[in-house]
């Protein structure tokens, strides 16, 4: 044997003495990691062996000091992979997890990462760093779980990255149920928190402190120099529900939704910068209690109004109970800079119960600096609880108040950190303290293995397949492709498909003259979870589909999808959905989502069906099914039921949607067929946000409109109604503007 070799097999030996000799176990299954725990002594380090382990169930009990804790980590950070059904609970004391990924599955607990190992078993002085979740959601959308729970004292959670929350179930609680847990002092510092998507119902928070029912109680919790990316699960990214916490030095980058206080008292919002980038819905901060501090922060680019605005001052409930609205009293408004943005709201949801006006409060020394909305501030009721003292405002800008308020001139400068900002003397004249810069960079949290820009390929954005003529042709280049490619049919030729093409990664579908697409399925085409469709200047016949009720061109998978969809068709004709009745042009299930469904272009006659039916939450707790709804430069003929039934039923007030415009489009001989429940031709409960313009009815039945809760805008203009009931609303609460009835 040359001594090559036998170094060879000296070093794993050697590896273990010293791991050994410095209190460290490497260890490669489950079993081998309790006994580690069990064992495990202040200043000791287990290390998990690289790689996957599937249903890890973790219960890390110990008890280290602070100057030895007792640290379970990754051999390498980023490099094991928890996956199936695994989680992590942390109790004792002075304990550290370091460099674990969760992927591919989900917690069957309800957490992936807990402070406590049971309701008795608390952290203290625990520190949780350098860790990955990422797309680890429960299949069933509205199963709801959370991903990290806080529970205990003095912990930390810090350079993590916690990424693609698809189910209900904000992303970290902190939770105060226990006298153990108040007062906890826990730090959330330097961590990721990316893409949430919106989840279109109650619950899609990214991080939430207490809750009411210990909304009164102190939690003295600092949440500072983290970024948060695209977190868009709901109305609010941060719900703040107890006192005494702090909100410092964060960004906040291309999120819908705002920082809410929504119960608790005390809380310092400091130094944060909201980026909206004019995204749509996108806010900043909302002020509801007493003694609120917002002061120093940065707004820019936000679009959102009412709940969402870039400020946003609450009406509270005369003597609140826990859980609704308490008044605002003795809030500071200070030293902040609000940039091109939208909305300011001042006693905002003012109505019979929120009659609580804002009292012994002070806005000052702020610079409002925008163009693109000239009626920034919104009253919704009596302002004199709140002084107005040395704020700026361009020319344009109307005021809330004649008082308080110096108009200058509509002046930004971009500075050396990419940041619009006013005059320096505007600012040294307000007290900003500091630079105007972030104060913290994406390249600053997270681990520091993780890459946090991994963009998918959407619609269009892959190679082009060359698809020939025949039978199931497409199904079998679909086979073949990868996300974002384009199957390219040949103009005026016939494609059959005789089996149903199941699409779970985006997809586009078209030809350059109408490929003539049929199918002999019930579905012609499924999108499952992780899929996007786009149908692009084809002719879609469907009068080889089988003679039963209720086939459809394109479903949703008929289970929970916790992943939203895009579906668009463009440039199409679509005809012949009447071999029987009930064929929709889309048919969806519940638990599903559409991010956006666009019509543009198309032409559709003889649908025994409707044309979009997103109508299948029916509990009546704020869930919808699609968040823009687009139709566009259309037609429709003898079409039996309704083009869009949109429904989002009940009084929450948490979400952004639905979003509906139908524009420039015709309808004739539309939603008259006797299965038509509702009668119409378009029905809208619960938009949020309606366009209808530029649109003909011709023998049709009535646009119907049910208006709910949240201030909705529905605006119908510039239409004609010929031989057709105009509209038919529950509320005279929308605005027809330029609207004709003829031959009626």
């Amino acid at each position: 044997m040359n001594t090559s070799t036998k170094i060879k097999l000296l070093l794993p030996l050697l590896l273990f003495i010293s791991l050994v000799s410095h209190g460290q176990k490497l260890v490669n299954d489950v079993t081998a990691l309790k006994e580690a725990i069990k064992t495990a002594k202040a200043g000791d380090i287990i290390l998990m062996k690289n790689g996957v382990w599937k249903n890890a169930e973790i219960k890390f009990k110990g008890e280290g000091t602070e100057q030895q804790p007792i640290i379970l980590k990754a051999e390498t950070n980023g490099s094991v992979y928890l996956e199936g059904q695994s989680y992590i609970g942390i109790s004792g004391k002075y304990l550290q997890v370091e460099g674990l990924t969760f992927r591919n599955g989900y917690t069957p607990t309800n957490a992936v990462i807990s402070y406590r190992t049971s309701s008795k078993e608390l952290a203290y002085h625990c520190r949780v760093t350098q860790c990955v979740v990422e797309s680890y959601s429960n299949p069933e959308r509205y199963d709801a779980d959370k991903w990290v729970e806080m529970y205990g004292k003095n912990n930390t959670f810090d350079h993590n990255a916690l990424v693609d929350k698809r189910n209900k179930g904000v992303t970290f609680t902190v939770r105060l149920n226990s006298e153990e847990s108040l007062e906890n002092n826990h730090i959330i510092e330097y961590n990721y928190f990316g893409k949430r998507q919106n989840l279109g119902s109650n619950g899609g928070e990214t991080l939430r402190i207490g809750t009411s029912h210990y909304s009164r109680k102190n939690s003295n919790s600092i949440v500072r120099n983290n970024y948060f990316e695209a977190c868009d699960g709901e109305l609010e990214i941060i719900s703040n529900k107890s006192c005494g916490n702090t909100y410092q030095n964060n960004v906040f980058d291309e999120c819908k939704g705002t920082l809410t206080m929504r119960h608790g008292e005390r809380t310092l919002v400091e130094n944060n910068y909201f980026l909206g980038n004019r995204k749509h819905n996108t806010g900043g901060i909302r002020v509801i209690n007493e003694y609120q501090t917002v002061k120093n922060n940065y707004l820019s680019g936000l679009t959102g109004y009412r709940f969402r605005g870039a400020l946003v001052v609450m009406n509270g409930v005369p003597n609140s109970p826990l859980n609704r609205y308490n008044q605002v009293v003795g809030a500071n408004i200070t030293n902040n800079i609000i940039i091109d943005s939208d909305h300011i709201q001042l006693c905002a949801g003012s109505d019979d119960e929120r009659s609580a006006t804002p009292v012994d409060s002070h806005f000052d020394q702020n610079v409002l600096m925008t163009t693109t909305n000239p009626k920034l501030f919104t009253v919704y009721d009596d302002i004199s609880g709140i002084s107005f003292n040395g704020n700026y405002i361009n020319q344009e800008e109307n005021t809330p108040t004649e008082e308080g308020f110096k108009k200058v001139e509509y002046a930004l400068t971009e500075n050396e950190n990419g940041l619009k900002v006013p005059s320096k003397k505007i600012l040294k004249k307000i007290g900003f303290e500091g630079e105007v810069k972030l104060p913290v960079t994406k390249a600053e949290v997270g681990p520091t293995y993780y890459q946090k820009d991994q963009n998918k390929l959407g619609l269009n954005e892959g190679k082009v397949i060359e698809v020939t003529p025949g039978i199931n042709t497409i199904i079998e280049a679909y086979n073949k492709s990868s996300a974002g490619d384009v199957l390219q049919l040949k103009g005026g030729q016939e494609y059959i498909m005789t089996k149903t093409l199941f699409v779970k990664h985006p997809i586009t579908i078209k030809s350059d003259a109408k490929a003539i697409v049929k199918s002999e399925k019930t579905v012609a085409i499924q999108v499952e979870n992780g899929g996007d469709l786009e149908l692009n200047n084809l002719l879609i016949d469907a009068s080889d589909a089988p003679d039963q009720s209720g086939n459809a061109i394109v479903s949703t998978s008929k289970y929970s999808m916790n992943d939203n969809y895009i579906f668009k068709t463009i440039d199409c004709t679509v005809k012949n959905l009447n071999i029987n009745h009930t064929f929709n042009f889309l048919k969806i299930y519940p638990s599903t989502m559409a991010d956006t469904i666009q019509i543009q272009n198309t032409d559709f006659e003889d649908v025994t069906g409707a044309i979009l039916a997103l109508d299948k939450e029916v509990d009546d707790l704020g869930m919808y099914n699609a968040e823009y709804v687009i139709i566009d430069q259309s037609n429709f003929k003898n079409i039996g039921n309704t083009i869009a039934d949109v429904y989002r039923g009940g009084t929450d007030e948490s979400t952004f949607g639905p979003n509906v415009s139908v524009t420039n489009s015709t309808f004739e001989e539309v939603g008259k067929d006797k299965r038509n429940k509702e009668m119409s031709s378009l029905t809208f409960h619960g938009v949020q946000h309606l366009v209808v313009e530029d649109c003909l009815w011709k023998k049709s039945a009535p646009l119907k409109l049910f208006l709910t809760n949240g201030e909705p805008i529905s605006i119908i203009k510039d239409c004609t109604f010929d031989e057709t009931e105009k509209v038919v609303a529950n509320s005279d609460q929308y605005s027809l503007e330029n609207v004709k009835m003829i031959n009626k």
